[in-house]
């Protein structure tokens, strides 16, 4: 799992340091990433492996975590 938590903690570092406008600008950054409804975007880590669910509030400059898990893990969720 200390593998699994480097690698968010890189990869929130990254999303934490872009200035996101809309979902345009979060997809020229990180192609893979997905949109859900009510502006929700989720990012595969670590080659697929984990996935962040974040809700983007563009405007204001800001991504809420709202669940970080194991793609299998995901898989189960409903959003």
């Amino acid at each position: 799992m200390k593998t699994a938590k480097v690698a968010i903690g890189l990869d929130l570092t990254r999303k934490k340091a872009s200035a996101w406008q809309c979902p345009n600008d979060i997809k020229r950054r990180f192609p893979s990433a997905d949109f859900l409804s009510d502006n929700r975007v989720i990012f595969n880590i670590k080659g697929n492996h984990y996935r962040l669910v974040v809700k983007a509030a563009y405007q204001a400059g800001i991504l809420r975590i709202e669940w970080v898990g194991t793609h299998a893990e995901y898989s189960k969720k409903t959003f």
